[in-house]
């Protein structure tokens, strides 16, 4: 796997599971790229995630220079290739995963509303920490809210990208910068829309019309 460098700013787009439309999903990535995101996660719910899909969408992200991000699975990231994975609380501990990458992969690690966790992902060798999600989300509704001020402590403890996510949109975006993220993570603001590619290019104005947050 060649060495891999997790942007500092941007949209990272998470796909939708669509089960057996996988054109429809090859159709959002390949246009959200072409609008301009930084970086993908591939992500299947209740194990259906395959090495089918996930190749197709390396093969993509290959012709924009955009990192591919598995989640949950390291095995699956070293098996085709990927960039890297991203590790919730019940996956594969960030050091293991980093023994199957190897030091040049990506490791992104979900912090929730917990500064600690980062601080601790930081200490252990992750590329990037997320946190939410902040905003009700129609991809984990259940998920319990993150509050603003946690990505203002963050930003003060680590010094890693700091990823936000959770029911993100065009118009509540700007917010989180403000408070310390560097990157939106966005499922449904962005795949949720038809034209993918001009929602991608609006939601990366949220940087080039606000200037530097930090």
């Amino acid at each position: 796997m060649p060495p891999s460098i997790f942007p500092g700013k941007g949209i990272y787009a998470i796909t939708q599971d669509f089960e057996t439309d996988r054109d429809r999903l090859y159709a959002q990535v390949e246009m959200a790229l072409e609008g301009g995101v930084v970086a993908v996660q591939y992500r299947a719910k209740n194990g259906r995630a395959n090495d089918e899909e996930a190749t197709e969408l390396l093969q993509c992200c290959a012709r924009f220079g955009v990192p591919l991000i598995i989640n949950d699975d390291p095995v699956m990231a070293a098996r085709i290739g990927a960039q890297g994975v991203h590790l919730g609380k019940a996956d594969a501990e960030l050091t293991s995963a980093r023994a199957i990458l190897g030091p040049d992969a990506i490791l992104g690690v979900s912090c929730y509303d917990q500064v600690g966790r980062a601080i601790e992902a930081e200490k252990l060798g992750a590329d990037y920490v997320a946190f939410g999600r902040f905003y009700p989300s129609l991809t984990k509704p259940e998920a319990k809210c993150a509050a603003v001020g946690t990505l203002e402590s963050a930003r003060k403890l680590i010094t890693l990208p700091i990823v936000a996510i959770g029911g993100i949109t065009a118009e509540n975006g700007t917010t989180l910068l403000e408070h310390g993220a560097d990157l939106l993570a966005v499922v449904e603001g962005l795949f949720g829309h038809a034209d993918c590619r001009a929602r991608a290019r609006l939601l990366s104005l949220l940087w080039s019309s606000s200037g530097d947050f930090h």
